[in-house]
């Protein structure tokens, strides 16, 4: 069922690559999974890392600095595609649709619904895949993410209570129906039906339902897509509904990979706290 594609030693522990055909996108699908030196002795807690838009796997697995924190701290981390990919499945010129900007939902709108069904894949299809051929712990995950997938981080948490013990966003798209980089996708995915969106939007969750356990937010001030994020509606749905969460502003950051990685310990560590609480 699963095809190894690589497996190479990292900081004491496995990271992998691996595909597989899914039945949740219709189509072959590849992940990257860290595992520490610890899964040789048993399951171990897993966080989920959701790439943005135009990544891979790979991005993040090779940019983000995160496994050196996770082997610290015991931790596997998965690293899912942004989209389903191959011959057959829908795409479209602009970079923020299609292929490589699968914004974490079910799409309903052709083209896109055959293959778009991303909620389901890292809801359900990769979650059950994972725990049945490798050694992680289903009971203990978190779940982070960087921009499009900070909004996917944010909006599976709120949507699955009790799934995640913690969850984190690096300068996540937080109010999507309130931004192009939002508004153009849903419409496209979900049609023009707008309730159809509230669940997709990390804003709206948290006024109708927060989550269960801590936020940590990492946003920053000199993102060049500061506006098309909107961290102030977040901010302030937080701020309205009391949560538990901290959200940073950190000054002269912006939205590359040299930002995620200068924070990625503190997230790790973040999770670990929430992993490994009783």
């Amino acid at each position: 069922m699963i095809e190894t594609v690589s497996e190479n030693a990292c900081f004491g522990g496995v990271q992998g690559v691996y595909r597989h055909a899914s039945a949740a996108t219709g189509c072959d699908m590849t992940f990257g999974l860290f595992l520490p030196v610890e899964a040789k002795d048993g399951p171990v807690p897993v966080l989920w890392y959701l790439s943005g838009l135009t990544c891979t796997h790979e991005n993040a697995m090779v940019k983000a600095g995160a496994q050196g924190w996770a082997a610290e701290q015991g931790i596997a981390l998965v690293f899912p595609d942004t989209s389903p990919r191959g011959e057959g499945v829908a795409d479209h010129p602009d970079y923020d649709l299609g292929q490589g900007a699968g914004f974490y939902v079910n799409a309903t709108q052709e083209p896109w619904a055959p293959h778009f069904r991303m909620w389901d894949y890292v809801a359900d299809e990769l979650p059950a895949l994972l725990a049945e051929h490798f050694p992680i712990d289903p009971e203990r995950q978190s779940i982070t993410g960087h921009s499009m997938g900070g909004h996917g981080a944010l909006t599976l948490a709120m949507n699955l209570p009790g799934r995640y013990r913690s969850v984190s966003a690096f300068a996540p798209i937080s109010n999507p129906t309130g931004s192009d980089w939002g508004r153009k996708q849903l419409t496209a995915y979900l049609g023009d039906d707008e309730a159809a969106w509230a669940k997709h939007d990390a804003t709206l969750m948290m006024k109708a339902k927060g989550f269960d356990g801590p936020i940590l937010i990492d946003t920053g001030t000199n993102d060049q897509f500061i506006d098309l994020l909107r961290p102030e509606a977040l901010a302030a749905a937080i701020a309205e509904r009391r949560q538990q969460a901290t959200m940073r502003l950190q000054p002269g950051y912006d939205h590359s990979y040299f930002f995620v990685s200068s924070f990625m310990e503190d997230h790790v560590s973040f999770h670990a706290d929430a992993l490994y609480r009783d």
